[in-house]
């Protein structure tokens, strides 16, 4: 009896061990960080990068403010340039709307095209003109899904006109 109770656990381990393994083997690289969880089907950017039919990259790029809720925004802002930039290696973001340095994580799934935001870090100063600012934090509280078409970015939300749009810059 415990002899066929031993055999069907390491039957059972085995199984499972070598599924494992194929499962390793079958994304090319034993790096945990490129396959996503069964239960969670938005993967980091660090996992792999944005990308749109023409095949270009948010990552590492900078994105220039260039409209906001349908409305042009202007160069400078208070003396600088409203931008943002997104970091693959901690799948992290980096966003200046004209006063502040904005910045936190994101979450984004390839296939969809689908982004998430999440809040992190804020310079606390007051400027004279806050509207882009205040107008970015509710982009990146609402955008669910992003698109890049000959180098402008969109964060959008659902089918709606695009909340932002940047040009890359760099």
């Amino acid at each position: 009896m415990k002899v066929k109770y031993l055999l069907s656990i390491s039957i059972c381990l085995t199984v499972i061990f070598n599924a494992c393994n194929n499962a390793q083997n079958s994304t090319g690289s034993t790096d945990t960080t490129a396959a996503a969880t069964p239960t969670d089907t938005m993967t980091t950017m660090a996992a792999a990068p944005a990308t749109a039919m023409g095949g270009n990259v948010i990552t590492g790029r900078r994105w220039k403010l260039i409209e906001l809720m349908g409305k042009p925004v202007a160069d400078s802002i208070n003396g600088k340039e409203p931008f943002i930039m997104f970091k693959k290696e901690d799948s992290s973001y980096a966003v200046n709307g004209g006063c502040n340095g904005l910045g936190g994580k994101f979450i984004v799934d390839e296939e969809k095209l689908r982004i998430q935001f999440k809040q992190g870090m804020s310079t606390m100063k007051a400027c004279e003109d806050m509207t882009v600012e205040d107008g970015l934090k509710k982009v990146f509280s609402s955008a669910d899904n992003h698109t890049v078409n000959d180098s402008i970015l969109s964060l959008n939300k659902a089918r709606m006109a695009p909340l932002a749009r940047f040009r890359a810059i760099q």
